[in-house]
């Protein structure tokens, strides 16, 4: 769950920009949201590639116990 929570607690750090942009209609805040969701981009990536080697090494782990 480690890295749910990084997720959330990346999430959360966005708040404020979120609310100056959408409620206030700040256009800088607007540039950081822009900016905070790249950088959650890059974080789900990071996540879908370690998901994708954790698969990968209990598929091996599988396999190899049969034949």
């Amino acid at each position: 769950m480690n890295r749910y929570q990084e997720l959330l607690d990346l999430i959360q750090t966005f708040q404020k920009d979120f609310d100056k942009f959408y409620q206030k209609g700040n256009k800088s805040a607007g540039t950081r949201v822009r900016k905070h969701m790249a950088a959650l981009k890059r974080k789900a990536q990071e996540i879908r590639n370690e998901v994708q080697e954790m698969k990968a090494k209990m598929k091996e782990g599988v396999g190899t116990g049969e034949a």
